[in-house]
């Protein structure tokens, strides 16, 4: 299966179109034949990191509400958090700081007005 991601004028994802095996073209016949607008995803790539061990696509599988950064090739998630920086590598938002090792307490969520991990 092949997946495409239909961008608005901001680059901004506002649907994924999935394809049939049967279906696919090459991503510059479905350009050519769609327009400019879709860019081709790949749904086992997030980070960075193909989840099955092949090249690869655009760091991020898109979603809707990414972002497409063409000089990156890089699908963007929205951001998280205001304080929150973009890892050039994986194109994920992360915290300024790191979040603590888990502990027997539970889960550590990010208090935006604080700048800081808390448990809920």
């Amino acid at each position: 299966m092949a997946h495409f991601a239909l961008l608005d004028e901001n680059n901004i994802v506002v649907n994924v179109i999935v394809t049939r095996d049967e279906d696919e073209t090459t991503y510059a016949e479905w350009r050519a034949t769609f327009g400019e607008k879709y860019v081709q995803t790949s749904y086992n790539t997030f980070c960075g990191i193909h989840s099955q061990g092949k090249a690869p696509l655009r760091k991020n599988f898109a979603g809707v509400g990414f972002f497409y950064d063409e000089t990156k090739d890089a699908f963007i998630p929205p951001k998280t958090f205001s304080s929150w920086i973009l890892n050039e590598e994986t194109c994920q938002w992360e915290a300024p700081i790191p979040k603590p090792p888990d502990s027997p307490v539970g889960i550590w969520v990010w208090d935006e007005q604080t700048l800081s991990w808390v448990h809920p």
